[in-house]
């Protein structure tokens, strides 16, 4: 078939048979570098796909991280709200305790004076 390919060529000067061949070897030789960039291209593109994926994953890991960490924050407001709490609900309790303290020694005081006045 390749003799079919080549019959046009009979009768051509052998000047324009080497501008033809000439072309026909750049022909090639573009065809080659067209696959090369074609397999690039395709080769980076699908490097940019894996980017655009990890960093699809890395936007939805920080989203869950957010909730996550505005979920402890709330938390640990929560918690501190409860300690203030507790501590207030403590140094109400110390001093009714000391109050009541102050009341004991004092009715111990009573009960001693008036043990010794009975004893008297």
């Amino acid at each position: 078939m390749s003799w079919a390919v080549e019959e046009w060529k009979e009768g051509l000067s052998p000047r324009v048979l080497q501008k033809i061949h000439e072309l026909e070897s750049q022909v090639d030789k573009l065809k080659k570098e067209r696959q090369q960039r074609q397999y690039q291209l395709e080769t980076l593109e699908a490097a940019l796909q894996k980017q655009k994926q990890k960093v699809e994953n890395e936007k939805n890991e920080s989203a869950v991280l957010k909730r996550e960490n505005q979920s402890l924050m709330e938390l640990c407001d929560s918690l501190e709200k409860a300690k203030q709490k507790i501590s207030h609900d403590l140094q109400v309790k110390e001093s009714q305790v000391n109050i009541q303290s102050g009341q004991l020694n004092s009715s111990k005081k009573d009960i001693e004076r008036l043990e010794q006045e009975l004893k008297r």
